[in-house]
């Protein structure tokens, strides 16, 4: 989830490069230009979640960016398959969607969020505040939230299933960290088989009557740079010895800092933010990529 950050984003198209890597497939997918109160959380199977699947349609052969790093060197592939965890973030890398702007358009509030979201893309407002204006303009109740997950299932980005899968079957431990809301989350969580405690993310709060009171405040998620504090709290309690982030973010980037993340892997299969991309160790447009990097 990046709607807070004044780096440039870059609408997402697709063409078919052919790369040569021992490690990459042979075509690779490329893409050039996130009172009493009680909690909400979901109780639903990952059966009754129908994944809608992204389609990509290949077009014709175009430039490559200008990043030398959208192949990883020894260094940072070593320490990708050698990783004790592996942290994603949700809007726009695990899932295809930003998940407030759609609750906003499903409470009727798309727009007006979606306005704001632009300006508050300067980077010059706390994510805390830019987040609370922006719940404030549709105030979702706990039944609009309850409906919204009924009819609004995840749509999960290409591959994620299949990564995750693989990482858990390397015994490598896979954390949810998120900008977004738990309420939102735990489906996509369900799905993945990542247990609750393994997610950070925001919560929303609901009165007795169901009314929208505001979010968790104590989640490190709900304020600036709360990411980076989320993932630096994970590798102290767990003492790991190598922890890698994805995402797509200039949040996800700050994660890599002492005592936080050691590697930073940008995905810009939904999202190419070109300041991002060109800080991260290693820029993937697929996750089939970080599959294929196994074998």
């Amino acid at each position: 989830m990046e709607g807070l950050v004044g780096s440039q984003m870059t609408p997402i198209t697709a063409h078919c490069k052919q790369l040569s890597s021992p490690f990459l497939p042979v075509f690779s997918t490329r893409f050039t230009k996130k009172f009493n109160l009680s909690l909400i959380g979901t109780s639903k199977s990952p059966k009754s979640l129908n994944l809608i699947a992204a389609s990509i349609q290949p077009l014709e052969d175009a430039k490559l960016g200008p990043f030398d790093n959208t192949l990883p060197s020894k260094e940072v592939l070593e320490l990708w398959r050698n990783a004790n965890a592996v942290c994603f973030d949700v809007d726009s890398t695990v899932c295809l969607d930003e998940g407030i702007d759609e609750l906003a358009e499903f409470c009727g509030a798309g727009k007006a969020v979606a306005e704001w979201t632009s300006r508050a893309m300067s980077g010059s407002v706390p994510f805390e505040e830019a987040l609370a204006a922006r719940l404030s303009l549709f105030n979702p109740s706990l039944s609009q939230v309850q409906d919204f997950l009924e009819k609004r299932p995840p749509r999960l980005s290409p591959g994620i299933e299949e990564l995750v899968k693989m990482l858990r079957a390397n015994n490598t431990t896979v954390y949810l960290i998120s900008g977004g809301f738990r309420q939102m989350i735990n489906p996509v969580a369900s799905i993945l088989g990542i247990p609750p405690e393994n997610i950070y993310a925001n919560q929303l709060l609901f009165g007795s009557s169901g009314e929208f009171v505001g979010f968790d405040t104590k989640e490190p998620t709900s304020r600036s740079g709360g990411k980076a504090t989320a993932v630096q709290q994970i590798r102290k309690a767990h003492g790991y010895k190598a922890l890698v982030m994805i995402g797509d973010g200039a949040t996800d980037l700050e994660a890599r800092k002492p005592g936080g993340a050691d590697l930073f892997i940008c995905y810009a299969g939904v999202q190419h933010r070109e300041a991002v991309a060109a800080k991260a160790d290693w820029v993937v447009f697929n996750f089939r990529d970080l599959i294929n990097s196994f074998e």
